[in-house]
C-alpha cells in the first residue's frame, strides 16, 4: 500500500529566488520593498560556496591600477572565449560593487596610511597585474554572505526558507499555454517536512551556484550539484561551455580535510610550490610561475603527481613570518594547524580539486534566460565574463553586478497584481515509498568517480566516450526510479547530478581542441579557428 502524501501547499509570491549565497542574497535586498519576495535554500541559508570563499572581490581601486589592465586580465585567463562587452560591464562595475558592500556592512581588511587614514587593502591572486582583490582577511565569502543575510533578515518583504529544494519550474509550454513560453514558478520539497509546495512568481531566478559536486575531489559544499542548471536544461534553456570546469590547484591534501581550500592569496603573498624534496616546479611550465591562471597550475600540479606516482605537492609559505602567516591567513593557518600542519615552519601538502563551474545556464547582460520571467545569476549563469577559464576573484564580482542587473530587470518588466494565475498542485498519486535508497547512494558515487578519472583536469576522446556510455546508462536507471518512488532530497540531487555529468561530458566531446580548462591528449593544441566560439547545447 502506498503511503499517503501531505496535501500540498500553494504559495504566491513576487519574486522567487533560489539559492541564499552573494548573487540571491544582493538581488534579494536590492529589490524594491514592496515585492513580496521568497528565497529559498535547501540546507542552511549560509551552506553556500559564497560562505567558504576564502579570496575576495576584485575591482579597480588603486590609482596604479586601471580598468583597461583588468579587462585585459580577464581576457587572457579566459583564452580567447570571453565576452568583451560582458567583460567590460563587469569591470566597469566592480568599484560601485565594492562600495555597496561597504555601505551594507562587510569589513573588508583595511590598512593605515602614513596620514592615518585607511584604506581597503589589497592582495594580488593568479592571472591579475595588479593588486586589485579586497577581502576580509582570508575570509572573504563568510563576511559578505552573513553582511547580506543580516540586512535580508531585517526585511519583512524577504521569506527566507532553508532547507527548500527546488525541484522542477513550471512553465506555460508545460502547461499547454500557447504563445512565449514563460516560467510561472516552481515545485519545491520542504524537507523538514517533506510537503511539496507549489510557488507561483512572477519572477524566478537561479542563484543556485555550480556543479563541482559532480567530481568525487573538490573544494565546494555538498549542495553544489548544479540543480539550477539542471531544472533550467528540463525546462527548455540553453545550456554553454560546460567542458570548462576549473579546478582550484590547492586544496589540503587529508583524508579527513573535507573540502579544505588553501586560498590562491597564499601564492599571491610568496607562497611556492614544490616536490617533497623541495624542487620549485612551477618554472618549468610558465614563466609567471606559482601566479600563473588556475589551469595552469592545476594541470602541472596534477602531471607532477602522475609523473611521479605522487599523492600530493606542497605548497611553501615558511618562509613568511608566523605573524604575517597569521595576519593575513588565520583561518587557513588554523585549519591547517588543526589537521597538524604548521604553515609558519613547514610546506603543507596540496593537491587540485573541482571548484568553479565557468559554463551555465546562457543569459543576457540583464540575466535573462531563454524563458520569459526566469533569470539566473552567479555561477549557476554563463554571462561570457569567464570565457574558458575564470580569473581568480572574479565570481564575487560577477554575483553582485548581475544581481543589480536583474533587479534593474525586473523593476521594469514588473507587472503588479498579476499573481493570480493557479497552478496545478504536485502529482503523486503514481508514485511509492522506495525500498532501495541504496540505489540513490550507489549512482551516486559512481556518477562522482567516474567523472573523476575520465573528465577530470586531463582528458582523452576514449575517457569521454567511456563516461558518457556509462552516464546513459544512469540516466535511464535514474529516470525509472523517478517515475515510480515518492521524490526525497537525495533523489532530486542525484537526477541534477546525472544530468549536469551528461551535459559536461557532451560539452567536453564536442570541443576538439584544449583550451583554457579543457585539456585533452588528442587535441593538445589550442586551434585558432575556434576562437570566440562557445560550446552551446539545446535542450
Amino acid at each position: 500500500m502506498p503511503s499517503s502524501s501531505p496535501a500540498p501547499i500553494a504559495i504566491s509570491v513576487d519574486v522567487l529566488i533560489i539559492g541564499s549565497g552573494a548573487a540571491g542574497l544582493s538581488l534579494a535586498i536590492s529589490l524594491p520593498k514592496h515585492l513580496n519576495i521568497a528565497v529559498l535554500s535547501k540546507l542552511e541559508l549560509t551552506e553556500g560556496s559564497t560562505f567558504y570563499a576564502q579570496g575576495g572581490i576584485s575591482a579597480v581601486l588603486d590609482k596604479a591600477d586601471s580598468v583597461k589592465s583588468h579587462i585585459d586580465d580577464t581576457m587572457n585567463a579566459g583564452a580567447g572565449l570571453c565576452h568583451p562587452t560582458t567583460v567590460k560591464h563587469v569591470v566597469e562595475k566592480g568599484p560601485e560593487a565594492i562600495h555597496w558592500l561597504e555601505e551594507i556592512g562587510v569589513p573588508f581588511t583595511r590598512k593605515d596610511n602614513n596620514d592615518g587614514d585607511s584604506k581597503l587593502h589589497l592582495t594580488r591572486e593568479g592571472g591579475h597585474s595588479h593588486r586589485r582583490v579586497a577581502h576580509a582577511a582570508d575570509a572573504s565569502g563568510r563576511a559578505i554572505e552573513t553582511s547580506l543575510l543580516s540586512v535580508a533578515k531585517s526585511q519583512s518583504n524577504i521569506s527566507l526558507l532553508d532547507y527548500h529544494i527546488a525541484i522542477d519550474f513550471i512553465t506555460s509550454q508545460r502547461l499547454g499555454i500557447e504563445g512565449q513560453n514563460k516560467c510561472l514558478g516552481a515545485y519545491v520539497l520542504d524537507i523538514k517536512s517533506q510537503k511539496i509546495k507549489t510557488f507561483t512568481a512572477q519572477f524566478s531566478v537561479i542563484a543556485t551556484g555550480g556543479c563541482s559536486k559532480v567530481y568525487l575531489y573538490t573544494s565546494n559544499p555538498d549542495g553544489s550539484n548544479g540543480d539550477g542548471v539542471a531544472m533550467a536544461w528540463r525546462a527548455g534553456c540553453r545550456i554553454a561551455n560546460m567542458e570548462f570546469m576549473q579546478f582550484h590547484p590547492t586544496c589540503l591534501y587529508h583524508p579527513h580535510a573535507k573540502s579544505q581550500l588553501i586560498t590562491e592569496a597564499v601564492r599571491g603573498e610568496g607562497g611556492k610550490l614544490r616536490l617533497a624534496n623541495g624542487y620549485r616546479f612551477m618554472k618549468d611550465y610558465d614563466p609567471r610561475a606559482e601566479l600563473a591562471p588556475r589551469d595552469i597550475v592545476a594541470r602541472a600540479i596534477d602531471n607532477e603527481m602522475k609523473k611521479g606516482g605522487l599523492d600530493s605537492v606542497f605548497l611553501d609559505i615558511s618562509h613568511r613570518s608566523k605573524a604575517f602567516i597569521i595576519e593575513h591567513f588565520p583561518n587557513v593557518y588554523k585549519n591547517c594547524l588543526k589537521f597538524g600542519y604548521d604553515m609558519a615552519v613547514e610546506p603543507v601538502p596540496v593537491v587540485p580539486a573541482a571548484h568553479y563551474t565557468c559554463g551555465g545556464i546562457m543569459t543576457d547582460l540583464e540575466g535573462r534566460t531563454d524563458i520569459d520571467q526566469l533569470y539566473c545569476i552567479g555561477e549557476a549563469a554563463f554571462t561570457g565574463l569567464h570565457g574558458a577559464n575564470r580569473m581568480a576573484s572574479n565570481s564575487l564580482l560577477e554575483c553582485i553586478v548581475f544581481a543589480k542587473a536583474v533587479n534593474q530587470s525586473i523593476i521594469k518588466y514588473y507587472q503588479a497584481n498579476s499573481r493570480s494565475l493557479t497552478l496545478p498542485a504536485w502529482d503523486e498519486s503514481r508514485v511509492t515509498d522506495s525500498d532501495e535508497l541504496v540505489v540513490i547512494s550507489h549512482n551516486w558515487d559512481e556518477v562522482r568517480r567516474f567523472m573523476w578519472d575520465y573528465v577530470g583536469i586531463v582528458r582523452t576522446t576514449k575517457r569521454l566516450q567511456r563516461a558518457r556510455n556509462r552516464m546513459k546508462l544512469l540516466l535511464f536507471e535514474i529516470d525509472d526510479y523517478y517515475a515510480n518512488f515518492r521524490i526525497t532530497s537525495d533523489l532530486i540531487e542525484l537526477r541534477n547530478l546525472a544530468i549536469v555529468a551528461d551535459l559536461i561530458i557532451t560539452s567536453a566531446l564536442e570541443r576538439k581542441e584544449s583550451r583554457g580548462l579543457h585539456y585533452t591528449l588528442d587535441y593538445p593544441e589550442t586551434d585558432p579557428e575556434l576562437a570566440n566560439q562557445d560550446t552551446i547545447l539545446e535542450p
